[in-house]
């Protein structure tokens, strides 16, 4: 089989990663393959007509009414009201219960589009009763606090400009506030018309240096994302939550994917390879634990580049992007990355759109987006297996590895894992050991055999040496002078005599 057909299933051709519009930058699968650019172009026009169509309708509706209740009345007018007035209100009746339905499906369409003081007017007093959003009001943790701090010393050095700058980012975090009933579609929407409308003045203070308004835009971004993370990454009014339990089941799944399957160009048998992988899988579970959307980014872009090394490496020449695709997706598999579609759903919704549509940190995160994509659309023509096959892995009946030889399977699966390798070489060890475990009890129980038989044989010696020489007691012989009674008649004993010279 040749190396094209093997990745028949996988292979993505550069030209689809860009915007389906032709502009150029790099398109997403969340605004169906195009530009951040684009894809609000194409939402503002929708909108508008939306909007047209609602107000049409309900126009609509209004003349229908009006007529109705003018025929109503010159209807009961004319006849006899024994004998139509109860048809009459029955009819009218049944049509005011038509229309009152169909308006109201229909036309609160029209009400999201209200400014947001007559959107929120309504819901004040029920509001007052509450405690405010907490992620508004709440104790600032550490990492809140420091954001607010480096924004800070950030926006001196712009000196007047950073005091607009702040002045605007606070009364925008403010007005968020009293958006948490949004879908996650408008707050999108309201956050990328901020970053719009700083961009714009940014661009008009500095005469046209994007680099200067890049540098802005991306603490404004920190600063505010940071605030906001809580209300708006997975929000109640989506359903990026279900999404991330059918993707990480769809994931788990798959755990018997091998890198064969997915024609990976890595050896993990290599250290440097295998250290590359390992940190590849880190990054990418690592971007959950990040709040601005640049942060993740940068992640998913660290990962990437583990991936290039590692490929690298193995080939020992520069990877492709038709083998960066593949490895991408293997990691993933590996990673099962903890809420993946709300994090890839969250930089979609704000992260400052010029990182998207350009630059390494969007061609990296438009690869991710497609890997996602080819996981949830996995088939047995993919992976080059049969439908059987595919079906009965997937069901857990069977495995692409042995099952009757346990000792088979860890060696063949050594080569795909290299943590099935390290489990093999741990079970030969824990073997080793328990033979020389074995070796040192049998020696302890044979030596406390000996200790049990020497303490015998010396204990029967000693017996044998006592029968054959028995012990005799003797009288203890008495003292010289012991009977003599009369040894106080002996003269004192004789004295040292002192003579004078």
């Amino acid at each position: 089989m040749s190396q094209r057909s093997e990745r028949r299933g996988i292979h993505v051709d550069q030209s689809e990663l860009l915007c389906k519009k032709g502009c150029g930058y790099f398109g997403n699968a969340a605004w169906q393959g195009l530009c951040s650019k684009c894809w609000r172009e194409e939402y503002q026009r929708a909108r508008q007509r939306q909007i047209q169509e609602d107000w049409a309708l309900a126009e609509k509706l209004q003349r229908e009414e009006e007529a109705a209740y003018v025929s109503s009345h010159s209807s009961s007018q004319t006849q006899p009201p024994q004998s139509h007035s109860q048809p009459s209100l029955a009819t009218f009746s049944k049509f005011e219960e038509k229309k009152t339905n169909e308006k109201t499906r229909k036309v609160t369409t029209v009400k999201k589009f209200f400014s947001p003081s007559s959107r929120t007017a309504p819901k004040k007093e029920s509001h007052e009763g509450k405690t405010p959003s907490p992620s508004i009001t709440r104790q600032s943790s550490i990492e809140t606090d420091r954001a607010s701090q480096d924004f800070l010393e950030f926006l001196k050095t712009l000196q007047k400009p950073g005091r607009e700058i702040q002045k605007q980012s606070r009364a925008f975090i403010d007005s968020m506030g009293n958006k948490k009933d949004l879908s996650a579609e408008e707050l999108s929407e309201c956050v990328q018309d901020f970053y719009q409308g700083m961009s714009d003045r940014l661009l008009n203070h500095y005469k046209g240096s994007s680099e200067k308004v890049d540098r802005v835009m991306d603490q404004v971004e920190k600063y505010i994302m940071t605030r906001l993370y809580k209300s708006v990454f997975c929000p109640e009014t989506s359903d990026d939550e279900k999404k991330d339990l059918v993707t990480q089941r769809r994931i788990r799944a798959l755990h018997w994917v091998t890198i064969q399957m997915l024609c990976v160009p890595v050896d993990e048998e290599i250290p440097e390879v295998s250290d590359s992988v390992v940190k590849a899988i880190t990054d990418v579970i690592e971007m959950d634990s990040k709040r601005v959307p640049r942060d993740k980014l940068a992640f998913i872009t660290s990962c990437s580049k583990h991936i290039f090394n590692a490929i690298r490496v193995t080939k020992n020449e520069p990877a492709s992007a038709d083998d960066f695709l593949p490895t991408l997706i293997y990691i993933v598999l590996k990673a099962n990355p903890p809420r993946l579609q709300s994090n890839i759903q969250y930089i979609t919704r704000f992260c400052n759109p010029s990182r998207l549509m350009t630059g390494e940190d969007g061609y990296y995160f438009t690869n991710l987006c497609c890997a996602v994509a080819f996981i949830e659309k996995l088939d047995a023509h993919s992976l080059n297996l049969s439908p059987e096959d595919f079906e009965r892995y997937m069901s857990g009946q069977a495995s692409p590895r042995r099952q009757d030889d346990p000792a088979a399977w860890l060696q063949s699966g050594s080569r795909f894992n290299p943590a099935l390798s390290q489990i093999h070489q741990n079970l030969s060890v824990l073997s080793n050991l328990e033979k020389r475990q074995q070796q040192v009890i049998e020696g302890a129980q044979s030596l406390q055999t000996e200790l049990a038989e020497w303490q015998d044989s010396v204990a029967r010696e000693v017996q044998e040496i006592l029968e054959r020489y028995p012990l005799e007691i003797k009288s203890r012989a008495s003292a010289i002078d012991a009977e003599n009674v009369e040894n106080d008649r002996l003269p004192p004993p004789l004295q040292p005599q002192v003579f004078a010279g």
